[in-house]
Order: structure tokens, then sequence, then C-alpha cells
């Protein structure tokens, strides 16, 4: 009747993106995960630890794969409680961070620090607890990331040990929260145990943070290499189970020198996209918070969808206990009946084993007391997803130029900046760049001056129509062509004298050889006749 008297509800504004996220959890997403058990089933409750932390990266292994020598050789330098062997040496988990002395922190301290998001860690009692740790050392990699080692899998017998934790439950609960997983194998071990399976099967749900790392790959030759390679992507396609196999990164990360070196160039590539690929983290840390921050909210939906329906299908008085082994074991059924009512694509339901294991040993033993839908919660979860979360993405670039967040730096890192021995580094558009003062296009300046002079210079300068002529003999497209001449015009007057046709055919030369064209010509391809200009 008066409506319109009401007013229109403006917008929560954030000081950042992560206070948002904190907010909109706290107001929306938790009451609807209390509200249904969600804590018992996949996640504990998030704290502002669990935003507020920096990048993680989690390796995972076969015993001896590399794992602890991988993190010494991104450090360049040992930390304390690493141990390094042929046999599992690595009997614990190992968060190492960065601090002003080194030191150790036993994993019963540090679950109870509320500056860490590792508090929810304590359920999985004393036996993981004494095998957890952080260790503390002071390196420049670790200020922008966190690395975390986790102990060898087993093979063989030594599989069939009971740990006394639930293993495969400890590296999801790590995975929920980093920014990066990698999975490690030797080129020498290919093959893959039963809790190693497992354990990539635990973190399908989150292949999109997996990166794959055949380590120790210089002591195979190159055929051998291939044959192995090709092993490994048969093997992870069995169990990962999807059309596409996360990326493989080929290389050998210690600090030895090559037993087989025919490969190194290939090695040189695959580190630096790797280290590309891990520098980038700080970076897009937001935005991946922000992404599992919606991944966790459309699967506390499901959870609600699934607990109240449950609760729907038991009787009132008798039967309760044959009804409920029933819904168990029929859940997949059950799946389907919320997947049609709901319109809820199948990727979004939690693990079917999973949950029919949870629900046998919840403490709730009689479904009748669980909430019934409550529509109200799920409106409010649909809309902070519309509205808010949305809001928060767009926030997101802004962000990133205003106060963009440091690249991963120092230690192994060093060796892809600027420097002779980085990949590339002396070909290509690099050519010449540590050479001493000569210019590079000179030892071919002599052949490109014959047919500068046989176009017809006039005063010492060919037209664009002259030299296009000459250029479009290359075959290059016409839009590479066009970037050519205006790299090579370096006094910008629309013509080019005899230094900058040199130039021209130089820059088209690595185009041709494959070599990508910078966007502004480097301060060493600069003619000499030119720098004194180009420097005013």
């Amino acid at each position: 009747m008066f409506s319109f008297m009401k007013q229109k509800k403006t917008p929560e504004t954030y000081a950042s993106v992560l206070d948002g996220l904190k907010s909109l959890y706290k107001k929306n997403l938790l009451p609807l995960e209390e509200m249904y058990h969600f804590h018992d089933f996949h996640s504990p409750k998030l704290g502002d630890a669990d935003f507020d932390n920096k990048p993680m990266v989690m390796l995972i292994g076969q015993y001896s794969t590399g794992k602890t020598t991988f993190i010494k050789y991104l450090l360049e330098k040992d930390f304390p409680g690493c141990r390094i062997g042929p046999e599992p040496t690595t009997d614990r988990f190992i968060v190492v961070k960065d601090g002003d002395q080194d030191s150790v922190i036993p994993g019963n301290a540090l679950v109870v620090d509320p500056k860490t998001p590792f508090k929810p860690l304590s359920k999985f009692g004393n036996a993981f607890l004494n095998r957890f740790q952080c260790s503390i050392t002071r390196s420049p990699v670790l200020e922008t990331v966190t690395l975390v080692d986790t102990p060898g899998i087993l093979a063989g017998e030594k599989q069939r040990i009971d740990r006394g934790y639930d293993f495969t439950e400890v590296l999801e609960w790590f995975a929920e929260r980093v920014d990066r997983i990698i999975l490690l194998f030797d080129a020498h071990k290919l093959d893959i145990s039963d809790e190693f399976r497992r354990a990539i099967e635990a973190l399908k749900t989150y292949e999109d943070k997996i990166r794959i790392i055949l380590n120790k790959a210089d002591m195979i030759n190159a055929q051998q290499l291939m044959r192995v390679y090709g092993a490994l992507m048969w093997s992870l396609g069995k169990i990962l189970k999807t059309p596409e196999v996360c990326r493989v990164y080929i290389g050998s990360f210690w600090n030895q020198p090559l037993h087989f070196d025919d490969n190194r160039r290939l090695f040189e590539l695959e580190a630096s996209d790797l280290f590309s690929d891990l520098q980038a983290l700080p970076k897009h840390n937001t935005l991946r918070k922000l992404n599992d921050f919606i991944r966790r909210a459309r699967l506390a939906k499901v959870q609600a969808y699934i607990i109240s329906h449950l609760k729907k299908e038991m009787p009132s008085m008798f039967g309760k206990d044959s009804k409920k082994k029933e819904l168990i074991n029929k859940l997949g059924d059950v799946y389907k009946v919320i997947q049609r009512d709901y319109g809820i694509s199948a990727g979004d339901f939690p693990s079917l084993e999973k949950m029919q294991t949870t629900l046998e040993r919840l403490k709730v033993h009689d479904f009748k007391k669980f909430q019934p839908l409550k529509q109200r919660y799920i409106e409010a979860v649909d809309t902070m997803l519309a509205n808010d979360v949305s809001r928060l993405m767009a926030m997101v670039p802004t962000e990133e130029n205003e106060m963009p967040a440091p690249s991963v730096q120092g230690g192994a890192f060093e060796g892809i900046k600027d420097n002779p021995f980085n990949y590339g580094a002396n070909e290509g558009i690099n050519q010449g760049a540590y050479d001493d003062d000569e210019w590079v296009v000179s030892k071919d300046k002599d052949r490109y001056d014959k047919t500068f002079y046989s176009l017809g210079p006039k005063d010492g300068k060919i037209a664009g129509g002259t030299a296009k002529t000459e250029m479009v003999k290359s075959r290059l497209p016409n839009t590479v062509l066009a970037k050519i001449w205006k790299l090579a015009d370096v006094d910008r007057d629309g013509m080019l004298d005899a230094d900058e046709w040199a130039l021209a055919n130089h820059l088209m030369n690595i185009r041709l050889e494959g070599h990508e064209l910078p966007a502004d010509l480097p301060g060493h391809l600069i003619p000499p006749s030119k720098r004194m200009l180009h420097d005013d």
C-alpha cells in the first residue's frame, strides 16, 4: 500500500575487496553454513586470517621426488627442519614463512595463534599436530608467498602403515586455502601409489590450482624423456579423468650439474614459465580468494538443499533408522532430484562417497532434526552473489592498478631477471644486449647497405613506398611490417636512412626466426648515430 514510502536500500561500501568478503561472509554466507551443518561436512568456519594470509604454495609428491629440495632451490638456502635424502625424510607438514630469526613453531602452538589460518587443523588431533610445524626463516621469496612442504607419500608396504590422522583430509584442507598446488614426479619413479592416487583424486575439485612438475629430468636422455612424459600424461589422464591434463613442467630443480645437457634449452623454457606463474600469485591473490568464496557459496547452497531434502523424506514416527539408511544408500538419487528441481549443475555437488560417510558418522542420528529449507537464507546468498560479489569483482582491477601487489622476488627468481644467463638473454630482440659497445646490427650492415643504395636513396634516405617494395619480399604480414617500420624510424621523419634501414632488416630477420617484436625499441638496438637524439 505504502510502497512509495519504501526507500531503496543503499549498497554497502567496502574499503577493499577483502574487507568486503569478510563482511559478506559473516552477514550472508555464515548463517547458511551454520544452519545446514556445512562445517561438519565440508570445511570449518572461516576467520579473518583466512582472508588476510599471503598466497600459499603446497608441494605434494611421493618420497624422494624433490619437494624439500625444490623449496631449498627457490629460497637458495636451508630452512629450519629441512631434511633431504633418498628415504622418506620429511615426515611432517611444514609451513615455511618469513621471519627475522630462524625458528620452529610446533603444531600445537601454531593452531592457537589467531594471526594464522591454521586453528581448524586442531580437529585432526595430536597425531597430526605432533607432525605439523612452522619453519621461520629470512628470505625475500617468503615476503610475498608462503610455502608448504608435505610428508612424502608412501608406496609399497609403507603405505599400509597408519599415519594416525586422515592424510587425505588434511591435504584437502590445505588445498582449499592455497593458491597453487604443485605435484612433483620423479622421472625415474612414475608409479603412482594407492595413497598418491587417493590424494590426487581428492584434489580434483581444485584442479585449477594444480601444476605438475616432472622433476630430475636431466637424469635421462631426450628419447627416454619423451617416453616418460607420455607415460606420465597417460597415468594422470586415468586418475583425473578430464579431457585436458594440468600443465606439466619439465626440469631439474636443484643446484647440481645437468647429467644430460641435451635438454638445457627446454629446461630453461619450462623453469621460466613456472617461475612466471609463481611470481604472479600475489597479484592474483585477491581474485583467487574471491573465486574460492563464490565456490564455497555455491556448495553451501547445495548443502542446504541436500539437508532439507533429507529432513523432508524422513517419517514422523516409525522406521526412522531404516529410512535413514535408505536415504544414505540412495543419496545419488537425492542428488538427481535436487539437480532437477532446482536446476543445479552436477559439478556443484560434493563427493557422493564423502557425503555418505559423513552422514553415517554425524552426531545427529535423526535426520528429522535437520532444518527445513528456509528460502530467505538462500535468497540472501543469491542476492549477495548477484549484486555484492559482482561489485567486488569490479573493484579488483582498480585495486590492482592503485595498489599493485609485488611479485615474488629473491632466491631462484633472481635468475629469471635481466642477466646474461636468463633464458633468451642473447636471442631474438635481446641479441647483443650484453655485448660491449658494438651495435649488433653492424655485423650484417654491409649486406643491408648494398640493398639500401640499390633502392636509389635521395639525400641519404628512402621513402616508405620505396622501402615497402623491398620489405614485402620477406612475406611478413603488412601489420608486422608496419610495426617494424615504426620501430626502425627512430627519428620519426617518415623515412629511413642507411642505419635505420639496416635496423629494419634486422627486425625482420628476428621475426622470421620466430621471435616476438617489442612494443618499444630496446636501447641496445638504437643506431649509434641516433642515440644522442633518442636520449634527448
